[in-house]
């Protein structure tokens, strides 16, 4: 099977996501700049979100660059990562209208965290479709910056028990990690074209 069908069905649901996150912020009674303080914490931590959903959604376009095409273990490793990016709306609302107190930080760091083991799984899955001598194994070789994001989400998982603004600052320098999307496929593809 060609990724044409598994490209389409997972924009559609990113889509979803990032639609349902925005709805989810209330609009405040009044008109006066000052009722806007209130929703900062939901409005920045919807940022933080969004963020995050587009780093999966350009990270997952790329992966799907170099697959030749698409099994069935790779259609569940795909539906496992849009699980567990799907519970975005809920942690980020929950973690926002609270403030970013310690048991809603410590939930969205334990989805961050399982979103990032399901990408991983996901390239495992297309790795041993593709081939352990494929272009994509050759390119996640080495893939430092996922392995390096696992474990910060580990230790922001961690700090919300005692600081979980510490928390925050280490999701947040993830998200910063990942905002230049991975060169590695793109230069692979250039270098093969």
């Amino acid at each position: 099977m060609k990724t044409n069908r598994l490209e389409a069905f997972s924009d559609g649901v990113l889509a979803i996501i990032i639609t349902i996150m925005v709805l989810e912020m209330k609009i405040p009674e009044g008109t006066s700049f000052d009722v806007l303080q209130k929703i900062l914490p939901v409005f920045l931590s919807y940022i933080l979100s969004f963020i995050y959903i587009g780093i999966y959604w350009n990270n997952h376009h790329h992966l799907l660059q170099v697959v030749n095409n698409v099994n069935g273990t790779i259609l569940w490793a795909n539906l496992n990562l849009l699980f567990w990016l799907s519970l975005f709306p809920f942690v980020t609302g929950w973690m926002g209208e609270n403030h970013f107190v310690a048991n809603p930080t410590l939930l969205y760091g334990v989805v961050l965290l399982m979103a990032a083991i399901a990408f991983k799984l996901l390239v495992h899955a297309v790795i041993n479709n593709e081939g352990k001598d494929s272009r994509l194994a050759k390119i996640y070789q080495h893939d430092w910056k996922l392995l390096t994001s696992i474990v910060m989400y580990i230790v922001g998982i961690i700090a919300s028990f005692f600081e979980p603004y510490l928390s925050i600052a280490l999701y947040l320098s993830v998200a910063i990690l990942w905002i230049i999307p991975d060169k590695r496929i793109e230069k692979n593809i250039k270098t093969t074209s």
